[in-house]
């Protein structure tokens, strides 16, 4: 295997187990930047930096006990917690979109105990976005590593062209999403949380059906979502449907709420 058949192959590898969580940090910097909520950024950052160095060590733990294989039932554990988290995430930006409300709220949360809670919530999700690729990124690039002659300096090349790449990208986004008025921001941030969270709820459905804890049925998804990751079973659809109609249901219960009060 030749020195850019290495790299390409290390590169994306990052790039494709990266991205998912690349995006999910650099939505919520986004909505902090915009929102004037710095203090809560460092949160956010300090939740990613400690996802790192624990992947690091849960995939020295699955070298050495699980022969280099990761454990299906607790990645299904922290992509349901995950998925949690989102939906917490999504809906309390979805209640916040209002500026007005929002930089109210941010008063009082500096002399309030919600403002640490929702602090350690932004810090746990970016720990759980970047905890549930890194482990098995370590291990991907460490069997890559092993089957083509170790860290080569083709290897190490194509780590680090991705990781330009994705630092672009997360660049580019923030850029972006710093013209944007705060309003739509809230509710596209929101939206993407919500349907990443929909896409981890069927992710831990097929790690239990991987285990066999869960019946599997297929189901006929467009193959552009499959190749999202969305999880193509009936099951996870059902779960998944049942959730869109419980948050369709408070949304509009909300809405109409807010209509008939003065």
């Amino acid at each position: 295997m030749n020195s850019f058949s290495i790299a390409l192959q290390a590169g994306s590898i990052l790039l494709r187990e990266g991205l998912e969580a690349m995006l999910v940090i650099a939505a919520l910097a986004a909505f902090l930047h915009k929102a004037n909520a710095g203090p809560w950024i460092r949160w956010l950052y300090a939740g990613a930096v400690t996802a790192i160095a624990a992947s690091i060590a849960a995939a020295v733990v699955f070298e050495v006990y699980f022969n280099g294989m990761h454990d299906d039932r607790m990645e299904a554990v922290v992509l349901a917690i995950a998925a949690v988290l989102m939906f917490y995430m999504s809906g309390w930006l979805f209640l916040r979109q209002n500026p007005q409300a929002w930089t109210k709220e941010l008063k009082d949360a500096a002399e309030k105990a919600i403002g640490r809670g929702t602090a350690m919530s932004l810090a746990a999700l970016a720990f759980l976005a970047v905890f549930r690729e890194g482990a098995e990124t370590i291990l991907f690039l460490h069997a890559t590593a092993r089957t083509s002659g170790g860290w080569s300096a083709g290897l190490i090349g194509g780590l680090a062209g991705a990781t330009v790449l994705l630092g672009g990208l997360y660049i580019a986004m923030q850029w972006l999403a710093l013209r944007l008025p705060l309003r739509p921001l809230f509710l596209v941030t929101s939206a993407f949380l919500f349907v990443m969270g929909l896409r981890f709820v069927g992710g831990a459905i097929q790690e239990c059906q991987e285990q066999v804890l869960v019946p599997l049925h297929a189901a006929p998804l467009p193959a552009w979502l499959v190749s999202l990751g969305f999880n193509p079973s009936w099951e996870a659809i059902s779960a998944q449907a049942f959730i869109g109609a419980v948050a369709v249901t408070g949304t509009l219960g909300l809405l109409r709420l807010r209509r008939t009060t003065p």
